[in-house]
């Protein structure tokens, strides 16, 4: 999970910042991704907001973190990896996540839950299979330190 919040923050997104990592089942990771936009469209050139005419939001644009961990991949067939997202998948990235062969979905927030389309996620999931489970952990920070004495 630490991988999948570390690649968020790569992303440009200022209001969300979603990370997705996927492991085999020796837990080497295969894949990484981020919400952003597809290579060669640069962050500057398209809006990030939220709200206001659809082609002037974020949304039409941005590929979530778990399509790009999925397309980002080591060029491996991902059938039996898990997958480790800050965020429950949505209904579209829940669709590739079962097309790639994935089996288990590791996430840390479901801030969604109970709207249409965490429902509709889950309810493929469930359907194909997909075992899905939130992390649980003690820890509430994970600080990284670039200061050479820390190494």
């Amino acid at each position: 999970m630490g991988v999948a919040l570390l690649s968020g923050r790569r992303s440009k997104d200022p209001g969300t910042q979603v990370g997705a990592c996927i492991v085999n089942a020796q837990h080497k990771i295969v894949g990484a991704g981020y919400n952003g936009l597809p290579s060669g469209c640069h962050d500057d050139d398209f809006p990030w907001d939220k709200q206001g005419a659809f082609l002037e939001t974020k949304y039409p644009y941005v590929c979530h973190a778990e399509l790009n961990a999925i397309l980002n991949n080591i060029g491996m067939d991902l059938g039996g990896c898990k997958i480790y997202t800050a965020l429950f998948p949505c209904n579209e990235c829940a669709k590739a996540i079962i097309q790639s062969g994935i089996k288990e979905v590791i996430y840390l927030s479901d801030k969604y839950k109970g709207q249409e389309a965490a429902l509709a996620s889950r309810r493929m999931l469930e359907t194909a299979g997909v075992h899905c489970r939130k992390v649980t952990t003690s820890l509430t920070e994970l600080t990284l330190s670039y200061r050479e004495q820390d190494v």
